[in-house]
């Protein structure tokens, strides 16, 4: 993990008891006689993830029962490595646009917790939207954070930009699966793994835009390439998170094709698991590429 995560050692289970009581049902013993909790059942990733936010941040959070819990420590630490594009600008504070925040409103949380950035979530469910503004509610500190609609399935940015917005940042966590019917089977087959029955209850959830998209993960992140071009002078690095490592030349062509004048590859490491991130600019005074 990022040596600025604070979630990079062992979790303190009677610090986040104390936080989230609820998580105290959940406990079961783990390696080495230290308190755990099995990470395939939903309830308790959901409360394990629910007192994260509220021993660290002291964010009240809960979850629209279908979505997709998202693992807390991995979303920081994207975004850890994304403040690092970031210059530090005097007098005013940095400002992210969100792609799909979904009703978990997982980034903008984050990012104002942690970094005191100021958030724009673009959502295309009504009902997301709904608890997402609810979660805004819940949370003082968040009442600066605004969630737009994006009214079309086939646009990213397009619909959602305003004239006058100027984003440091664009964070963007895509649909991994092109159709329902894949996505499913995909649980399925973690389900399978798990408990030899993919039948059984799993912690993956997922509602329809937070899983697939028309084509999968490789339009999306297409797509998101042409609009970035018509959008360079409002946002100064456009990010994404990329699930599949063999996706990420092809994505780079993609984007070299408007032109930009840095891409980055993020390569982030959460216990066994590899995760990639990939940034790019067209303002000229970015560092030199790192491939």
């Amino acid at each position: 993990m990022h040596p600025k995560n604070p979630f990079n050692t062992n979790y303190n289970f009677n610090q986040l008891i104390n936080a989230v009581p609820e998580l105290k049902e959940c406990i079961v013993p783990g390696k080495f006689s230290r308190k755990s909790i099995d990470f395939s059942d939903s309830k308790s990733v959901y409360l394990l993830n629910k007192s994260l936010l509220k021993w660290r941040f002291n964010l009240n959070w809960t979850l629209k029962e279908g979505h997709l819990c998202p693992a807390v420590p991995g979303r920081l630490d994207y975004l850890l490595h994304v403040e690092e594009l970031i210059p530090e600008i005097e007098g005013r504070r940095s400002r992210m646009l969100d792609i799909g925040t979904g009703a978990s409103l997982i980034y903008p949380l984050l990012a104002t917790a942690a970094f005191n950035w100021e958030c724009v979530g673009t959502e295309i469910d009504k009902e997301a939207i709904s608890y997402a503004k609810g979660l805004i509610r819940m949370n003082s500190n968040m009442r600066g954070t605004k969630i737009r609609r994006q009214e079309f399935k086939s646009q990213l940015l397009q619909g959602i930009m305003e004239k006058e917005d100027q984003f440091d940042v664009l964070v963007c966590n895509p649909p991994f699966f092109k159709t329902k019917s894949e996505a499913f089977a995909a649980n399925a087959k973690k389900n399978k793994n798990l408990h030899g029955n993919e039948h059984v209850a799993h912690n993956f959830g997922g509602s329809a835009n937070e899983l697939w998209y028309k084509g999968g993960e490789m339009a999306f992140l297409k797509k998101l390439a042409l609009e970035s071009v018509q959008y360079q002078n409002q946002i100064q690095w456009f990010t994404c998170l990329v699930s599949k490592k063999e996706n990420l030349r092809t994505f780079k062509r993609y984007i070299r094709k408007g032109n930009p004048s840095d891409i980055k590859v993020i390569t982030m490491n959460q216990g066994n698991k590899t995760s990639q991130c990939i940034a790019w600019t067209f303002k000229q005074e970015s560092n030199e590429s790192r491939e």
